[in-house]
Formats: C-alpha cells, sequence, structure tokens
C-alpha cells in the first residue's frame, strides 16, 4: 500500500463558539489548509471541536474536502477526521470517505495519521486506488 507523507499550513481558522457551558466549550471550526510533500494542493474543512475545563483535553471531529495530487494524480477526495488530546497525549487520525475520489483519485481509500508538533503539522496517508 503506498504512503503518503508531508506537511500542511493551517492558511485560516474561523471558529464560532456554538456550546459554552462548565464542563467544556463547543466550537464549529471552518479552516483551509495548503498542503506540501506527497500531497500537493489545498483543502477547506470543518470541525467540531470540544475543549474540557482542564487544559490539554480536548477532542475532534470533521470533514476536510482535498483538492490537488497525490503523488502526483490529480483529482479530490473527503477525510474524516476524528482526535482526542488528554494528558499530553495526541491521537490524530482520518479515514478517506468511500467513494469520495474524483479525477485521477477515483476509487481512493485508505486512512493514515496527523502529528501536530509544537504547531508543525506532518502526516501520512496509507491509500489504495481502486
Amino acid at each position: 500500500m503506498p504512503r503518503a507523507n508531508g506537511t500542511f499550513d493551517i492558511d485560516s481558522w474561523e471558529p464560532q463558539a456554538i456550546d459554552e457551558r462548565d464542563g467544556a466549550t463547543l466550537n464549529r471550526v471552518h479552516l483551509t489548509k495548503t498542503f506540501h510533500g506527497d500531497l500537493e494542493g489545498t483543502s477547506t474543512a470543518d470541525i467540531l471541536t470540544v475543549m474540557a475545563q482542564v487544559e490539554g483535553s480536548a477532542a475532534y471531529v470533521g470533514f476536510e474536502r482535498f483538492t490537488g495530487g497525490v503523488h502526483g494524480r490529480k483529482g479530490s477526495f473527503v477525510l474524516h477526521h476524528t482526535a482526542t488530546s488528554y494528558a499530553g497525549e495526541q491521537s490524530l487520525s482520518w479515514t478517506v470517505l468511500p467513494d469520495s475520489g474524483t479525477g485521477e483519485l477515483l476509487g481512493i481509500q485508505g486512512g493514515g495519521q496527523i502529528v501536530n508538533d509544537d504547531g508543525v503539522h506532518s502526516f501520512h496517508l496509507d491509500y489504495e486506488l481502486g
């Protein structure tokens, strides 16, 4: 199974509070990114974030539409994100939404992880083209 590696920059981050009560705050965030490496392109994402009362305890889920190239093949697809952070440990994973690929990425499937190291975002995506 091929693996795509690289980094991305968060170009915009537009949070909107949707529930600010004791225990946790929920936000809806719209963001845009630019990808570098084996994925070259841009994306738009909408995520739901929750921040607990204890600093560092958080989670998010969301969907992101990537448009560009994967190892030079052009098209687009949708990624499903899920992430948690607790006691200094992070788990950030993503999977390709089945049947969301277009162009030369038609039939793409797979998943991978994101690493946030002091604001530097790197990723890998293990994928197959059907």
